[in-house]
């Protein structure tokens, strides 16, 4: 049984002065649902009316700080768990669950460390809880302690998240110079979930910007069969955007853009026919300059899916810098086709939110992995 669930709040007697239809149907959703902005302005008053009335009551304290908290009135929200946590002979479970709400209020007003505190003491109270190491391990997360956030999602055994974390605590080694703990961690993120787009991805990058393109093949291609299938393109996708620093000399930024293309071109060849790698192949070949075979790369991705848009898109980009066109209808079609390339080409595959850049944990409802290429508009 959960740590929520055992500690769920039960059901609240309403105070004879809240019998009218309305006061029911205000009270009824507050240990749960989210009654709507004017409902909690209502709930709040009676709410504080039932506190005036029963003061003892730690239930109506609890729900009531929820409200305050919903409404965005932090400071009160946390002088009501404060002044639960003081009361003599609360017993400890309860008190974990003040903690706990404590912990939530600390972190909507922005004081990580104070919610940390919070919900460690919960945890001190009823021992190890995978709602409050859930909690702690977003807020570390948030705060940037990736380290911490990671040990605490492997605890729950959430592989994708550890394994993500691990890479951004990487990520920030490699910034600060420590080349060696941050390969080191990468290959720590691959043991964790050998799967991992993102850890995959950063090794791919540092060996094609160490210019080691025999090593960038090989990664590239052991990503690829690592990989799931639907998320294999946020990796070509990431490479299609990798670029030297911009106080590198032109020639051989030039140069280093086309070894990555003819890298990533030699992967992809050898891959089974598939829409999305076909497609990013073809993106690859335009980038090195070869627009006829390009052309023939997007043709393939029609027969594999003929509604497939962004490819007839780029058939399209090449077909009218080949074409003589009128004056006229050359700004119109340029007109359509400057906003067809501002479509949001991805979308989370559990919520349909529809985003133009790549994401890892979808903004919205907060799903790992949910990303998707949108093939068809209808997406």
């Amino acid at each position: 049984m959960s740590f929520l669930s055992r500690f769920r709040l039960p059901s609240i007697k309403l105070p004879e002065f809240l019998s009218s239809s309305k006061d029911k149907e205000i009270l009824t959703p507050l240990l749960g649902e989210d009654p709507g902005e004017r409902d909690r302005l209502a709930a709040i008053r009676a709410l504080s009316h039932a506190v005036r009335n029963d003061p003892d009551s730690v239930e109506i304290y609890l729900a009531l700080g929820n409200l305050f908290r919903a409404q965005g009135d932090i400071e009160r929200a946390i002088q009501l768990r404060n002044t639960l946590i003081v009361r003599p002979n609360l017993e400890d479970q309860l008190k974990a669950r003040v903690y706990f709400e404590l912990g939530h209020d600390y972190k909507r007003g922005g004081f990580i460390d104070r919610a940390l505190q919070a919900f460690d003491q919960a945890r001190r109270l009823i021992g190890e809880s995978d709602e409050i190491t859930r909690d702690m391990a977003r807020l570390h997360a948030e705060s940037g302690n990736f380290d911490q956030a990671a040990a605490l999602f492997g605890k729950l055994g959430l592989r994708i998240p550890q394994a993500h974390y691990i890479v951004r605590h990487a990520q920030e080694l490699l910034q600060s110079g420590a080349k060696n703990e941050g390969r080191k961690l990468l290959s720590r993120a691959l043991k964790v979930n050998h799967g991992s787009v993102e850890a995959w991805q950063e090794l791919i990058k540092l060996s094609a910007l160490d210019e080691d393109w025999r090593k960038t093949k090989k990664q590239l291609s052991n990503a690829l069969e690592s990989v799931p299938a639907d998320l294999r393109f946020l990796i070509l996708e990431n490479l299609l955007h990798l670029t030297l620093p911009k106080y590198v000399p032109t020639q051989q930024v030039e140069n280093f853009r086309m070894q990555l293309c003819k890298s990533v071109l030699s992967v992809v060849e050898d891959q089974k026919p598939d829409l999305l790698l076909q497609y990013y192949g073809a993106l690859n070949l335009l980038r090195c300059g070869d627009t006829e075979t390009a052309n023939a790369w997007l043709a393939k991705t029609m027969v594999l899916n003929p509604d497939f848009w962004a490819a007839r898109l780029a058939l399209l980009d090449i077909a009218m810098s080949q074409q003589p066109l009128s004056p006229v209808f050359k700004g119109q079609l340029e007109f359509f086709v400057e906003h067809a390339h501002h479509v949001k080409k991805f979308v989370c595959r559990a919520c349909g939110l529809h985003r133009k850049t790549t994401f890892y944990r979808c903004p919205r409802c907060r799903s790992w992995h949910s990303i998707g290429f949108r093939t068809s508009l209808q997406d």
